[in-house]
């Protein structure tokens, strides 16, 4: 059981990062090589640095659970957790006002296909077992 909570706590942070590092590129000027954009980027711009750095920190967080996680679980169980960041991210990103994100029914269909898909992965079930002759 905790193999899924570290799994858990991985796609958690790993959304959080998705989430952080939107936010904080949304608040850099236009990128460009030139010495004011990185004067804007590390002086001008706290708030979106420390976003980006949260964001990145939660990358490096979320591979350590996902290392516990692998530990304890086995791989064809643990990735398709992996996709529910997909649908965290894409609610997040509607609900939260400032990504303005907006819906898609298409997108919607989407998201249902991957619960679909995790609950047939998950689903309890008989265990196939070789036919002996």
């Amino acid at each position: 059981m905790t193999g899924y909570l570290w799994a858990l706590c991985s796609v958690l942070l790993v959304s959080g990062a998705q989430l952080a590092m939107k936010w904080a590129v949304m608040q850099f000027p236009q990128a460009s090589f030139e010495l004011a954009f990185l004067s804007a980027v590390l002086f001008e711009n706290l708030p979106g640095l420390l976003a980006l750095f949260c964001g990145l920190l939660a990358y490096a967080l979320s591979m350590v659970c996902w290392y516990l996680a692998l530990r304890r679980i086995p791989l064809s169980k643990a990735y398709p957790l992996l996709s529910l960041s997909y649908v965290l991210v894409w609610a997040a990103a509607i609900a939260l006002p400032w990504l303005n994100e907006p819906f898609s029914a298409i997108k919607l269909l989407g998201v249902g296909a991957i619960f679909v898909g995790l609950l047939l992965i998950f689903m309890p079930g008989r265990a196939v077992t070789a036919n002996k002759h």
